[in-house]
């Protein structure tokens, strides 16, 4: 018998703040009758269909070094560059700028959330099947 994955954890120092911030960028929401509250020192949101699941969990430990996993987000209504803008607009910060790994426009960009912890953000299936770098 095989594992399956239940759910993404992330260790942070406010789990509340950082899952308000998580929810807003992913389009993620609460788990019905399982409000995250501010205080909440574990705090689980979903993808609005029910699917993928990540929780937040308070450790006094703060990050030290690159994450070791982090998510690759595909945006699904904007362009990788649109996505961009908008994570920065809500508190991420640019770490490294790969755009153009492979090709130009081609590649990913290196952001952090609030709390430094890594993830990507690559071009879109549409930009994809267009076969075209992001502008």
């Amino acid at each position: 018998m095989t594992s399956f994955i239940s759910h993404t954890t992330i260790d942070c120092r406010n789990a509340y703040e950082l899952s308000e911030w998580w929810k807003q960028l992913l389009g993620y929401v609460d788990i019905e009758g399982d409000p995250n509250l501010p205080g909440h020192e574990e705090c689980m949101i979903q993808r609005p269909d029910g699917g993928h699941q990540v929780l937040f969990i308070e450790t006094p430990d703060s990050k030290q070094t690159k994450n070791r996993m982090h998510f690759d987000l595909r945006p699904v209504e904007r362009t990788r560059d649109e996505e961009v803008a908008w994570a920065v607009s809500l508190g991420a910060t640019i770490v490294d700028d790969q755009g153009d790994h492979h090709a130009p426009g081609i590649g990913w960009i290196v952001l952090a959330d609030p709390e430094g912890n890594e993830f990507c953000i690559l071009r879109s299936l549409e930009q994809i099947a267009q076969g075209a770098p992001a502008p």
